[in-house]
């Protein structure tokens, strides 16, 4: 089913359709052991060579619960606004998969650590709360490897045990933007929290997504489909419009959806279906028997709250009161911990404004450019609060300035070094600059008598030429007010 992108439900100013949208985001618990072992969770290592008797489910080895697992379970509740159970049930989920060595995978169904919360989304029209149904504990199964070998399948079990969250949204999103806004939002949480580290690439934040369509101004839901274990945003939103379609082409060719289980091809830009979708009872949940009931007091709770830092919301509004920024720029600058850290060691020592604009600008740009985080930066704060005074204090101009910059970009350089090494310092001196300006009158003089009888874009000539023969170090504002007075 191929389609222009101008079809695309979403873009479809004339249709008489929703689609309702909800995500089971499936997020890898920080935590150097598993869930339920003390197994390794380090990323990368050998096949097989992370696997206790406990992840390989030899008969008789028995699950033991990790407590840091619990606390950042919890820690990641209370940065949701949501209820903490202080009573929670480990269940067993019964499947079979070849990369589930118990032929059952531990989660929790009925009665989960962390109850209902929410999440607020700023959007271009104004802010979005989205309801969090619940986020429960649960270990993840092993790897299927398919393409090692055209006849065999490989399995690793290094996955098998990690802990897991699964955090469920109530049905409130209604776009691919929203669910972008979304994802975005929880990991910036648990990031600034440290419960989640949430590495797509590496498989620590994978989402199953649930798609299903309506006649808007219905209060009815549609069928939905569950779209498994999407890895990236984008394909979540690409997955989302070409379910949605899909959907509303069989309505209205008059036929029904069915409820099922599928995969989103990411090469044909489709989905495709796996399986009918399961319901609670397919998995025969009971209550597991090697794991009591997990109890946390009122007090165990309290201790935590201590522990929770400033959050993206909370940081957003301080910026905002504090430091006069937009909101705009306030929601970049706290979009991770890291972008808000160096921020704010930035303005320790320099102005405010310039450096919204430096970092959101010029250092943005060229670490996209690069493909660098901002922890990974050649500029330090330190530095680039240095560059920021230069500009401030006339030493430099602007221009000057983003030349200084690609310098410091090659490594983490002093910028006043560069400035003297480079020769780049800024003329401000007003004799030396009278100089140059009563030679590009006296080289114009057709053009500064055209200026005087009335033809005033001319000015922005003479400043041309001023900057030009001065190599571009002629400080800017000195220039414009002696020149007026010159000419």
């Amino acid at each position: 089913m191929s389609r222009n992108k101008s079809e695309y439900l979403i873009n479809r100013k004339d249709n008489q359709y929703e689609v309702v949208i909800g995500l089971e985001v499936h997020a890898q618990v920080t935590s150097e052991s598993k869930l339920f072992s003390t197994s390794s969770t380090k990323f990368g290592a050998e096949p097989n060579t992370q696997v206790s008797l406990v992840d390989a489910a030899l008969p008789g080895m028995l699950p033991v619960i990790n407590k840091f697992c619990v606390k950042q379970a919890i820690k990641t509740g209370i940065g949701l606004n949501a209820k903490i159970n202080k009573r929670s049930v480990f269940d067993r989920k019964n499947y079979f998969y070849a990369d589930l060595p118990q032929g059952y995978q531990i989660s929790q169904f009925k009665d989960p650590i962390v109850g209902e919360g929410k999440v607020i989304l700023d959007m271009p029209g104004g802010q979005k709360e989205v309801g969090i149904e619940r986020l429960h504990l649960e270990q993840d199964a092993g790897k299927s490897i398919h393409d090692l070998d055209p006849k065999n399948t490989f399995v690793d079990l290094n996955r098998s045990g990690v802990a897991l969250m699964e955090i469920v949204s109530k049905p409130d999103l209604r776009s691919p933007d929203e669910v972008n806004a979304y994802v975005k939002k929880l990991r910036s949480i648990m990031r600034y929290l440290g419960t989640c580290d949430g590495n797509m690439q590496e498989g620590s934040l994978r989402a199953d997504v649930n798609v299903s369509v309506r006649k808007k101004g219905s209060k009815e839901f549609g069928t939905r489909c569950e779209i498994k274990n999407v890895n990236s945003i984008k394909f979540m939103q690409m997955a989302i419009e070409f379910e949605a379609n899909r959907q509303v082409d069989l309505i209205e060719d008059g036929q029904s959806i069915d409820q099922e289980t599928r995969l989103f091809d990411t090469k044909k830009n489709e989905t495709r279906s796996m399986r009918s979708k399961e319901d609670a009872h397919d998995y025969r949940y009971f209550p597991d028997p090697d794991l009591l009931p997990l109890e946390v007091s009122d007090d165990f709770i309290e201790k935590l709250k201590l522990e929770i830092p400033e959050l993206p919301d909370e940081k957003k509004k301080r910026f905002i009161e504090k430091f006069k920024l937009s909101p705009y720029e306030a929601t970049i600058l706290v979009s991770d911990n890291e972008t808000s850290n160096y921020f704010e060691n930035v303005i320790k020592k320099s102005d405010v404004k310039l450096a919204t604009n430096w970092i959101i600008g010029e250092l943005f740009a060229a670490l996209n450019e690069k493909n660098l985080e901002i922890a990974q930066s050649p500029i330090s704060a330190g530095n680039l609060s240095k560059l920021i005074n230069l500009i401030k204090d006339g030493t430099i101009s602007g221009k000057i300035a983003k030349t200084v910059f690609e310098h410091m970009m090659e490594g983490d350089k002093d910028p006043k070094k560069i400035v003297e090494e480079k020769g780049l310092k800024q003329e401000s001196d007003p004799k030396a600059l009278e100089a140059l300006i009563d030679k590009v009158i006296d080289d114009n003089r057709e053009k500064a008598t055209e200026y005087k009888s009335g033809k005033v874009k001319l000015f922005g000539f003479f400043v041309g030429q001023v900057m030009k023969v001065s190599a571009g170090k002629a400080n800017p504002q000195l220039v414009n007010e002696i020149l007026k007075k010159k000419l």
